[in-house]
């Protein structure tokens, strides 16, 4: 696996390295939470048992399916903790088993088949395909997402700052007339590239307060305010992003999703923008997973989930007197995407009733392979084709940036355009990752050795940095 790779794939043998930490402690973690999901769950049913609330033998059949999975899950957990080899992804029907076989055969070959010692990129992806293979083989629990409560909970703590975006779309909108020159609208694209960029940190203020009056000093307080997050920014390609954005007339931008809930919502207000506010872009095409991945990515039923949530008044927590102007900026935004959804403005990559691990013919099923991306065009090329044809392809979060770059150990400072091998130069690539693992590329070499000398490996893991990187088309589409 490793034989013709520039450099080896990053693994768990490094006690040092954030994945050792991963396979150690937090896949554990989320494991005993997927346990704990499916009791509550049997818990629930048993319930309705007692009270004879549906027909008995599907109550029971769905419990004993439920425990049977749990009891699967649970020596998964064990085999876990003791190195045990990786076991072959059942035969369940569903995309990439043969795939993930193949490629846990070539580890073997290495001895590189254990939790502790295959590479941490594909062992992760295995993890939650296996978890999905264990629903997937079940009569009554294919469609069911032991994520989801999770996700929702997460979603229900970002009304503020979903409210603070509403109202500042909103202020756009009667202000609408600054964008007409490209230095303000420059401005604003960069306000909106950040705000997408760290848009799982709900903490922070992620948009200034907008108007006429105030343009002239937020074109000097954006400038300073980048300076300012310049240290946090290890690589900012934002001045390559604009000079590409503002020669596009009426393109396409596809947005490679990574978190559902409230960096989704980022991702929308960001195309929403697009579409809204310049005269560059007239579709977005958004891409999910095809089933519950990483935890918190989204899914086609999350993607439609979202627009029900944002207008539930009975969802997040009672809205105070003084935020009930927002509330209708919030409600008017939604509406305005959902005309967009109906309208063919924003689409989903599949069907927005697509089920779990439905087979997409090629068009989603990569984003859950093993695979770095650079394996995208022999692996998936009806995807690829159709990405060669984008004006601009957006990666959120971290797991795609690891996917770009082959989760290797490269050097911090090798060029962007290098680590992403084969891909490079084939469609317009925006990276926006805040770093949360190990690999890391672009950065200066002084830079980055006066953070490893500085804290070791926590400037790459905990999410305090982050990268936008872009490399422009090279390649004839």
């Amino acid at each position: 696996m490793t034989a013709q790779l520039p450099y080896p794939p990053l693994d768990p043998t490094d006690k040092n390295g954030f994945s050792y930490e991963t396979v150690l402690k937090r896949w554990p973690i989320i494991i005993t939470g997927v346990i704990d999901e499916l009791h509550q769950q049997c818990h629930n049913l048993s319930l309705e048992l007692q009270k004879g609330a549906g027909p008995r033998d599907i109550l029971e059949a769905k419990i004993k399916e439920a425990l049977a999975i749990v009891n699967e899950i649970s020596k998964l957990k064990y085999e876990m903790a003791r190195d045990r080899p990786l076991n072959p992804v059942p035969e369940d029907g569903e995309p990439y088993s043969d795939l993930y076989n193949k490629e846990l055969e070539s580890l073997a070959g290495e001895a590189k088949n254990t939790w502790f010692t295959a590479p941490w990129l594909y062992a992760e992806c295995y993890l939650y395909r296996l978890l999905r293979s264990y629903l997937a083989q079940t009569q009554h629990w294919k469609d069911f997402d032991p994520f989801l409560a999770q996700k929702i909970r997460t979603f229900k703590h970002s009304y503020n700052s979903i409210l603070q975006l509403a109202t500042s779309m909103h202020e756009l909108e009667a202000d609408k007339e600054i964008l007409v020159s490209d230095d303000k609208l420059e401005v604003f694209f960069r306000q909106m590239i950040q705000m997408s960029l760290w848009g799982n940190a709900t903490d922070l203020s992620l948009l200034t307060h907008l108007s006429v009056t105030d343009i002239e000093r937020l074109q000097a307080v954006g400038k300073e305010a980048q300076a300012a997050r310049h240290e946090f920014i290890l690589k900012d390609d934002q001045d390559a992003v604009w000079n590409h954005f503002k020669s596009l007339k009426k393109a396409r931008v596809d947005i490679i999703l990574d978190n559902s809930g409230f960096e989704l919502f980022t991702d929308l207000v960001f195309a929403d923008f697009l579409v809204t506010y310049t005269p560059h872009v007239d579709k977005v095409i958004f891409h999910p997973k095809m089933f519950p991945w990483f935890v918190s990515d989204v899914t086609p039923p999350d993607f439609a989930q979202s627009f029900e949530l944002l207008l539930d008044p009975a969802f997040f927590d009672s809205v105070s007197e003084d935020q009930s102007n927002n509330r209708q900026h919030l409600i008017a935004m939604v509406n305005r995407w959902k005309g967009y959804v109906e309208s063919g403005v924003f689409v989903l990559s599949v069907a927005l009733e697509s089920r779990f691990g439905e087979d997409t013919h090629d068009i989603a099923d990569f984003w859950t392979s093993p695979y770095p991306y650079w394996n995208m065009e022999s692996l998936a090329p009806e995807l690829f084709g159709r990405l060669k044809t984008s004006d601009l392809v957006i990666f959120k979060g971290d797991l795609n940036y690891r996917k770009l770059t082959g989760d290797l150990k490269w050097p911090a400072w090798t060029p962007f355009a290098e680590a992403l091998r084969g891909l490079a130069g084939s469609f317009p690539i925006l990276s926006l990752r805040t770093n949360k693992a190990d690999v890391v590329v672009g950065v200066d070499r002084a830079v980055a050795e006066e953070l490893d000398a500085k804290s070791g490996n926590k400037w790459r893991v905990d999410g305090s940095y982050a990268l936008i990187s872009f490399l422009g088309r090279t390649t004839d589409t």
